[in-house]
């Protein structure tokens, strides 16, 4: 099983007149390959899978594959429920379409008990043969992968290689790695990528990276070379758009950068998520002045 690490961003997805922009969405991939990621992540949060279809949501999967097909960069299929039987339905299909590995969200708004989340991912995971990453973010879902489910999670099911971090806590995440030093862990939380890297996290996924994808492989890179000088400066240099891009909720505003930026050419949401305030464009307005997008 060749499991996934590196740079990964959580992909936006691009709508125009309410529907799925193909054209686009397979524009931006294009463009996370060419700026030195190692994989992408179609369909998580920052892809809005919350409102897809579940036919819309295959579709991103089958682009994603395609355009990574040929290239050195992997896709980590978003597969995530708070329906068991949907989130395995949906994994069945990312592995049949040639996704390299899979990302799950921990299931939102029924809040299960810490057995529950065991038996939500054993099944999920046994569904498939393809590496597989449990992703914690209790901000989101209501429920919180404690150390202990995601370590038996790790010790039981063969598959289930990584977690995708997302509390915001270092303490969390030494928590994991000290009991577990082959278990994974990804970073989910921009701001603290490099601390993160530095303590032996395998990789992040990003939104930051949707905007500027160079940066974002640049800073995991050197982490991996050894030189946390440069590493430490590139997450310092973003610490201000890390923070802008979470005034409103993701992907609220970094769809709204990516237009300012020209990497849209539509701004659109499917609601209830709708378009950032007056305020917040100002502020990303100002914010994107200090770095340089390349298209």
């Amino acid at each position: 099983m060749n499991n996934i690490t590196g740079a990964m961003t959580a992909l936006i997805t691009p709508f125009r007149d309410g529907k799925l922009d193909t054209q686009s969405y397979e524009y931006l991939i294009k463009r996370q390959i060419a700026q030195g990621m190692d994989a992408v992540v179609p369909v998580g949060t920052t892809g809005e899978s919350a409102t897809l279809s579940h036919a819309e949501h295959k579709e991103c999967i089958e682009i994603a594959v395609a355009t990574c097909k040929g290239t050195n960069v992997k896709v980590i299929a978003g597969a995530g429920s708070n329906a068991t039987h949907e989130a395995c339905d949906i994994a069945k299909h990312a592995q049949s379409v040639g996704a390299d590995g899979l990302l799950s969200v921990a299931p939102y708004y029924n809040k299960p008990s810490q057995e529950g989340l065991y038996q939500h991912y054993k099944a999920i995971a046994q569904s498939v043969e393809i590496p597989f990453m449990i992703y914690n973010v209790p901000g989101r879902t209501g429920v919180d992968i404690e150390a202990n489910t995601a370590i038996r999670l790790f010790d039981d099911v063969s598959n289930i290689y990584a977690i995708k971090e997302a509390t915001g806590s270092l303490e969390r995440a030494i928590e994991i790695s000290s009991q577990r030093p082959d278990f994974c862990l990804v970073s989910g939380d921009d701001a603290i990528d490099f601390p993160m890297l530095a303590n032996g996290a395998k990789g992040i996924i990003s939104v930051t990276s949707n905007l500027l994808p160079n940066y974002k492989s640049k800073l995991v890179h050197s982490v991996f070379d050894g030189d946390y000088d440069t590493a430490k400066s590139i997450n310092n240099d973003l610490y201000k758009l890390n923070n802008t891009l979470f005034v409103e909720a993701n992907p609220i505003p970094i769809k709204a950068i990516m237009y300012l930026a020209g990497l849209l050419n539509t701004l659109e949401y499917r609601l209830p998520l709708t378009a950032p305030s007056a305020e917040t464009m100002k502020k990303l307005e100002e914010v994107l002045k200090n770095y340089e997008v390349i298209k």
